[in-house]
């Protein structure tokens, strides 16, 4: 008869318990998205409120901003890297809670649909704003 460690124990199930934000691709992806956050915040910072006049660009200026290729990109990426590194910390917390391995997958999908819907949102936002002018 196989032991059970204290975790499957707690849990009620034989399999090891899933590792918490998706082992060490989700400990690599989080890392990644916390460089690239640095970064990208840093960029967004300096670009959106230290060059402008009053610390804040006004919708025109904006929409104008949003021409530029480039800018579109950084912008789309810097709400792509706070996506993935919220939920994939969210989720990491809540499987510290030790839930059964069916419900930690129901919540993996779940923050898998809320990325993709934000992220969805948040392009369509910047497209509706971009082809508003």
């Amino acid at each position: 008869m196989a032991m059970r460690s204290d975790a499957n124990e707690r849990t009620g199930r034989d399999e090891p318990p899933a590792e918490p934000g998706g082992g060490f691709a989700g400990f690599f992806g989080q890392a990644l998205s916390g460089a690239a956050l640095l970064a990208l915040l840093t960029l967004h910072m300096v670009a959106q409120h230290f060059l402008v006049k009053d610390g804040l660009r006004r919708y025109a200026d904006v929409v104008e901003w949003l021409k530029n290729p480039v800018v579109v990109l950084l912008e789309l990426g810097f709400l792509v890297f706070v996506t993935w590194h919220a939920l994939l910390g969210v989720r990491a917390i809540l499987f510290d809670f030790g839930f059964s391995a069916r419900i930690e997958r129901a919540l993996t999908w779940l923050f898998v649909v809320a990325g993709i819907a934000t992220v969805g949102y948040g392009t369509w936002l910047v497209w509706t704003i971009v082809n508003a002018a």
